[in-house]
């Protein structure tokens, strides 16, 4: 059978992160407004017989089992009401989106898995069921289901979908080092939660169509990974030496971004930063009917393919 076309799984970065404290089951209670942009990695879903799920990517430490992508694969099968045990899959996975960089690259190729499969296999999962079905394997999974703007609560996996935010220009600023997610959250200290009034205040502009209170973005992971991992600081104080006003740190980093309204002054700040060696993209946010669009061409594309053979 021939393979699902090229699909797109865009990264995201937090406008804003707070952490309200812990909870019971050890998890974090946060809320954020995450949001798509336009880097992303590239799959394509191949179905085999045999029942083995795969993956090949140009990174082949990450071809295990251990992959997201085929996780969820694994996962999707699951709910498949018919069996489908032998129905076996090949993913092909192009990195765009460096790893372990708070950009949630990962997370964005198994919630892409778990909706094309969806697709492909007639698995008729709702958009909930989606999003109920990626909680299980992380919390930054259920945005990616239908990515744009959104509000996200609880540890993760509650999303609730915003407007459209004003499209920004960005510069991303990549430090050398990885940042273990949970080695960062395991080192939160009560000083370090937040009230959530930077998300409010996003979200609240968000939604009355309001441009983005650049000021009020907040990331409550920023304090203890900068102090922890002076890579990152002297990523951060570069980027604002460079020009940047506002530069924030996206989810548990070591990644920073600059927001930019104009797109002479992000070419400037990105260029200063390449010339001083940095590892970085002048890129752009992306809306949730991009997102769309882009899994519906891919769908298209494959009937097309199918047609002819």
């Amino acid at each position: 059978m021939l393979p699902v076309a090229f699909v797109p799984a865009f990264a995201k970065i937090n406008l804003t992160l707070d952490v309200l404290g812990r909870r019971e089951d050890g998890y974090h209670r946060l809320a954020s407004v995450m949001q798509t942009i336009a880097p992303h990695d590239t799959l394509t879903l191949r179905p085999t017989s045999g029942g083995a799920i795969t993956c090949a990517c140009d990174l082949p430490e990450l071809e295990s089992a251990d992959n997201l992508a085929v996780r969820a694969a694994h996962l999707a099968r699951s709910t498949w009401n018919g069996g489908g045990d032998e129905m076996g899959l090949m993913i092909e996975l192009l990195k765009g989106v460096p790893v372990r960089a708070g950009l949630g690259g990962g997370s964005s190729d198994g919630a892409t898995v778990l909706v094309a499969l969806n697709r492909l296999w007639r698995l008729g999962n709702s958009r909930r069921r989606l999003e109920e079905l990626s909680a299980l394997l992380g919390s930054d999974l259920p945005f990616f289901v239908t990515g744009g703007t959104a509000l996200i609560e609880g540890r993760g996996e509650v999303v609730k979908p915003l407007p459209d935010a004003e499209p920004l220009w960005l510069v991303l600023v990549k430090p050398p080092i990885p940042v273990p997610t949970a080695r960062v959250f395991q080192r939160l200290s009560p000083r370090d939660y937040t009230d959530a009034a930077s998300t409010r205040a996003v979200a609240a502009a968000i939604r009355r169509g309001e441009p983005l209170p650049l000021a009020s973005l907040a990331n409550a992971l920023e304090r203890g990974v900068l102090a922890e991992y002076p890579e990152a600081a002297v990523a951060w104080e570069a980027l604002a030496a460079a020009g940047a006003p506002v530069v924030r740190m996206s989810g548990s980093g070591p990644t920073v971004f600059a927001p930019f309204r104009d797109l002479r002054a992000a070419s400037q700040v990105y260029h200063r930063m390449r010339e001083a060696g940095a590892l970085c993209w002048l890129t752009r946010t992306v809306t949730r009917d991009e997102v769309r669009r882009s899994r519906e061409i891919a769908w298209v594309n494959v009937r097309s393919l199918g047609d002819r053979h």
